[in-house]
């Protein structure tokens, strides 16, 4: 009786043994696809932006809500710098294990290739794609004093004497700054780009009429166009917007082709694991379908919600990246 209660621990310290040499024995990436390794710890959500912008919004909603699906933790880590890049190299050296999620957006997986001339990572080599989140448009906004109320009008008056005009944007290198210069490139005049960090100061030099005009997100300027410091003119997106649908598209407003919307993505390091990939762009498409989220999205901030496969953000990539790449070397935008 006492030897077969002892044999009984000892098999099953035996079996145990092996079993783990069977484990180290396997690839990493067959480990971390097992359904009980992950998670196992907390998760960190990399924003490359400071708090309170969109991609912030957006990064602290979903790691909210993977945390309750997937049991663990998921905590929003700042890491702003450089129209993302900073973030952006950072996740591009973390281990691809699942425990290190970035928020991408269309400066730091499309423009960001071509207007850094030594970009410390590669947007395609160094990222797995999991979802697509949502398109942002952007509104062309200016000064009530400035005495136009259409985008003919502006036109008119960029044309008569562009030297003494200019435009502003949240930073070098953002969606805001590029959307400039492709109106600037399609009007057939060279504007002067004057870079803020943030859109905040940005937009209190254009109500002030320091600077003639920018592109930014409603959300940010709806308070200031409300007190009568700002005024709208038109939306950047192909169709009109749900949360001011009387404002017309820049095509619509007299500039035909010109169509541009700033998008949210979340990606993890290159070579992550598939079911870890496909099991994350499984719960984000189920979160942004629950009609909380998607009300705060679209309702409140503006934006165009379309949780996509990993495949159709690879896809939108290769469009993407030629398409601003292209931009920036007509209109000689830099990054300094």
């Amino acid at each position: 009786m006492r030897m077969a209660s002892t044999s009984l621990p000892r098999r099953a310290a035996l079996q145990a043994l092996g079993a783990a040499g069977l484990a180290a024995a396997l690839p990493g990436s067959a480990r971390a696809q097992s359904a009980d390794a992950w998670p196992s710890r907390p998760i960190s959500y990399v924003v490359p932006f400071t708090p309170g912008g969109s991609t912030d919004v957006i990064g602290r909603l979903l790691a909210q809500k993977l945390a309750e699906a997937l049991g663990q933790p998921v905590v929003v880590d700042n890491k702003p710098g450089a129209a993302g890049a900073v973030g952006a190299s950072y996740v591009a050296k973390a281990k691809a294990d699942g425990y290190t999620l970035f928020g991408g957006t269309i400066s730091t997986h499309a423009i960001n290739a071509s207007l850094y001339k030594n970009l410390p990572y590669d947007p395609v080599k160094d990222f797995e794609p999991i979802s697509l989140v949502a398109f942002l448009p952007n509104v062309l906004i200016v000064d009530p004093n400035l005495g136009v109320r259409s985008v003919a009008e502006l036109i008119a008056l960029l044309k008569k004497d562009p030297a003494k005009r200019s435009f502003a944007s949240s930073g070098a290198g953002t969606s805001t700054h590029l959307a400039g210069e492709m109106l600037a490139d399609m009007i057939g005049v060279k504007l002067t780009h004057i870079p803020y960090k943030g859109t905040p100061p940005a937009m209190l030099d254009v109500s002030s009429g320091q600077v003639t005009f920018m592109f930014d997100q409603i959300t940010a300027a709806l308070p200031l166009v409300q007190a009568g410091k700002l005024r709208l003119l038109a939306v950047t997106t192909a169709k009109r917007m749900a949360l001011a649908p009387e404002l017309p598209t820049m095509a619509e407003a007299g500039v035909p082709g010109f169509e541009m919307a700033s998008w949210q993505a979340v990606y993890g390091p290159k070579n992550l694991p598939p079911a870890i990939s496909q099991r994350l762009a499984a719960e984000i498409t189920r979160i942004l379908q629950q009609p909380e989220v998607r009300d705060k999205l679209t309702n409140q901030l503006g934006m165009d919600v379309v949780a996509g496969s990993p495949a159709q953000l690879a896809a939108l990539m290769q469009k993407e990246i030629p398409r601003w790449g292209e931009l920036v070397r007509k209109s000689g935008a830099t990054a300094n």
